[in-house]
């Protein structure tokens, strides 16, 4: 019998991306791959075999997504209704604060892979690893991005043993924690530009994000249209 070292873990993974590693880990959604380097997020992004559109998005803490997107206090209350009151997974896209301290050391080319016309996709409320991780890393000033673990247009991956083998191999560590807790959707998690409040992706707990937004702030959002079906309403994709 064994209960996972969270603390632990989350540690080790700090370490290996500030050593320029990549890990692999869990969250609510499915498994992703983060490095912390314009080297490291190169080495998925081309084992992944992503098309140039495709961008990094940046997981975070709510207090990092807070300081750093800037968006109006009605934008600002739909984020934090849905990651902190209701406690969902959400992708958040929004304008940035350049002058940020988690942006000082980032290069040319790593923010140009991880930024479109002027806004950044962050990652907020991905579950109980990636929270651990993410106060660590903002604790160390360290910047985490990348995107799920798989190939291309394979689909999300809801366990390691799922995640093709050349993936795997690129992780300086894994963390395993077994089947992810929203596999049932099939969908890594719901992206929106609050900015513009266009939905980018719907992704898991999608019905209850729209439910969410029109009851709160009388918001409409298009209705899903089923699981098997994964829009995506931009071409320079944060995904």
């Amino acid at each position: 019998m064994w209960r996972p070292d969270i603390a632990g873990d989350a540690q080790r993974a700090l370490e290996v991306l500030q050593s320029g590693g990549v890990v692999m880990i869990p969250h609510a959604c499915g498994y992703s791959m983060f490095g912390g380097t314009e080297e490291s997020t190169n080495r998925i992004f081309s084992t992944k075999q992503r098309a140039g559109h495709k961008l990094n998005s940046m997981l975070c803490d709510m207090e990092t997504q807070c300081e750093l997107q800037v968006l109006d206090r009605r934008a600002q209350d739909m984020i934090e209704a849905i990651a902190v009151d209701y406690d969902l997974p959400l992708c958040s896209i929004a304008p940035y604060r350049t002058d940020h301290p988690l942006l000082k050391n980032v290069t040319a080319g790593l923010l140009k892979g991880s930024t479109a016309n002027g806004t950044i996709n962050l990652y907020c409320n991905a579950g109980f690893f990636p929270d651990k991780l993410c106060k660590l890393a903002r604790a160390a000033n360290q910047i985490m991005l990348g995107s799920s673990a798989n190939l291309t247009g394979t689909g999300q991956r809801f366990r390691v043993s799922d995640v093709q083998p050349e993936v795997r191999a690129i992780a300086d560590l894994i963390i395993d924690y077994g089947l992810c807790r929203y596999h049932t959707y099939k969908r890594s998690a719901t992206i929106m530009n609050f900015a513009t409040l266009e939905v980018v992706r719907m992704g898991a707990c999608y019905e209850q994000i729209a439910d969410i937004l029109k009851r709160h702030f009388d918001l409409e959002v298009p209705a899903a249209p089923g699981l098997d079906e994964q829009p995506s309403g931009h071409i320079q994709e944060f995904a």
